[in-house]
């Protein structure tokens, strides 16, 4: 469940179900775990909290993209182990 903080003001529950849905249309459903509403007169400001996701690196080795050599081949090894790194 979403945690929604509304501060300066008061909004209705139809509009707050609005900013929910948007949330939710933006991002995958439970990824925001916190919405913060702040109320400014006419203006409403919307602070999405995220859930912190894997990051998984993505490396180009000879001529392939790759995030991890687990599954290559012996020779496809050692070819990345043989090959000139530039710094």
């Amino acid at each position: 469940m979403m945690q929604v903080n509304v501060t300066g003001g008061a909004i209705s529950q139809r509009e707050l179900d609005a900013y929910i849905a948007r949330a939710n249309s933006r991002y995958q459903v439970g990824a925001v775990q916190a919405l913060d509403v702040h109320v400014d007169g006419e203006y409403v400001d919307l602070k999405y909290h995220l859930a912190p996701r894997p990051f998984s690196r993505i490396r180009r080795i000879t001529g392939y993209l790759v995030g991890d050599m687990s599954h290559w081949n012996d020779a496809k090894a050692a070819e990345e182990k043989d090959r000139v790194k530039h710094i």
